[in-house]
């Protein structure tokens, strides 16, 4: 039976998630603060985690920071609102498996944990079968070309450096598809037969770092009871992709150039040199230039990585990708929910065309699983989408200058106060409603009449 950990100040909705996953012989412990789950997870060793972003004592992202340093291998669930996507994206960065939107539904919570499991014990046998000698492939990779100019320049440039094994780095924001043009290179190239071992440096803590990247031995520290091969050796002779690589300490980043340059590593507390034969491929959010220039990335790491680069471009400067992207995860999701929606409306699509998608790729194949899942005809209607997308962020929070109607603008401007103040609260409604000199029963109602969830 899987251990599930939730993380939520929400007392009534933890108890209705926890009766709801125990129905589907999940092994269930619901806490109400930050604090309560540090104690827990520490205390017991659960499958997977469920936060809300929003804690009285600590935000998500702090605790994910917290649960990933502990143990990494453990999958951590965001739970969020829509107002919150570029929070959410944020917390993918930091090795977040994947967010899911309140209100949650079941359903779609329930595929969720299912997913994350199925990737944690697929990336726990590909380990075990690598140690033993046997090559990995991707099976059931797909990569979505596109047809925009910039998804044929990205594909033109994959072909081109393939065949090779210079080094490259991929830079884009979160959720433009960097591990998927990472092994797309790898399926293009003479290694394709070879491991591809993708690491997030997101998710690894200064002191993990260094043991996953490149192994250690029997007692070079507390925990380390028996030799562990790193993530170099297990890639031998494939591709390793080192994601969110900015991540990775100074100290860290030292070994890494020393195993780049010398094509040797060698494990904590070891004392002989392991050749290795690897193609590295990095990506980042951020762009490392700057992080060279601002001191937090060595130069002379990104200069023997930089020897090609990819730019991904977020998915709003690639509009006409969006319906072929779409109709893609429709696909997928239909397989997911064992569903059978074959279309989506022409008013989904404007408003898929309109908006400005912080979560790129990843957001768009969110939307759309969850609307395949909500959907009761065969098509997806523009009742199923999400308020962010049906009532963007900048609409809601500012009403038009060219309006001359004062009570719009007043409305408009109160309900900004109130989600800002909200935000201050960390959406601890007392405090909240002591900030804005009004009593809770206000506050409540205020929120009801401007639709603020919280």
């Amino acid at each position: 039976m899987h251990q599930v950990l939730i993380v939520d100040d929400d007392p009534t909705f933890c108890m209705m998630l926890k009766t709801f996953l125990e129905q589907k012989n999940f092994g269930v412990k619901a806490v109400f603060s930050a604090g309560s789950g540090s104690r827990a997870f520490q205390d017991f060793d659960f499958d997977i985690v469920l936060t809300d972003y929003r804690l009285p004592d600590k935000d998500g992202i702090e605790l994910l920071k917290e649960f990933k340093s502990l143990k990494p291998e453990t999958p951590v669930i965001l739970m969020t609102r829509y107002a919150d996507i570029r929070m959410a994206v944020n917390a993918i960065k930091l090795g977040a498996f994947e967010y899911v939107t309140k209100p949650v539904n079941p359903d779609e919570i329930l595929l969720t944990i299912r997913n994350a499991l199925k990737k944690k014990e697929e990336t726990e046998k590909q380990r075990e079968r690598i140690s033993k000698g046997f090559n990995i492939r991707s099976t059931d990779f797909q990569f979505i070309e596109g047809k925009s100019a910039e998804a044929q320049r990205i594909m033109q440039y994959a072909s081109l450096v393939a065949p090779t094994d210079i080094s490259v780095i991929i830079h884009g924001d979160s959720g433009t598809g960097k591990e998927y043009i990472a092994r797309t290179i790898h399926l293009k190239s003479k290694r394709k037969n070879k491991p591809f071992v993708a690491v997030d440096c997101g998710a690894l803590s200064k002191e993990l770092a260094g043991s996953e990247l490149f192994g250690h031995m029997k007692g070079s520290f507390t925990d380390a009871h028996t030799d562990k091969e790193g993530q170099f050796q297990i890639a031998n002779g494939g591709t390793l992709f080192l994601d969110e690589i900015g991540n990775l300490s100074y100290e860290i980043q030292l070994k890494l150039l020393r195993a780049t340059q010398e094509m040797k590593i060698r494990r904590i507390g070891g004392t002989q040199d392991i050749k290795i034969d690897v193609r590295i491929i990095v990506a980042s959010n951020e762009d490392l230039d700057k992080a060279v220039k601002k001191g937090t990335f060595r130069e002379d790491l990104y200069h023997r990585l930089n020897e090609f680069k990819i730019e991904m471009p977020s998915l709003k400067d690639r509009k006409d990708d969006i319906e072929i992207f779409s109709m893609h995860f429709l696909k997928k999701a239909n397989q997911e929910l064992e569903k059978n929606i074959d279309s989506i409306d022409e008013r989904v699509m404007n408003k898929f065309m309109i908006y400005s998608w912080p979560g790129n790729i990843r957001e768009l194949r969110n939307v759309i699983k969850r609307a395949v899942l909500l959907a009761q005809e065969h098509t997806i209607t523009i009742d199923l989408l999400p308020s962010e997308i049906l009532q963007p962020a900048e609409n809601n929070d500012k009403t038009s200058l060219d309006t001359t109607d004062l009570k719009a603008i007043s409305e408009a401007n109160e309900r900004h106060l109130i989600t800002k103040t909200l935000e201050k609260a960390h959406y601890n409604k007392t405090k909240a409603a002591q900030m804005l000199n009004i009593d809770r029963k206000t506050l409540y109602n205020k929120m009801r009449l401007y639709g603020i969830e919280g």
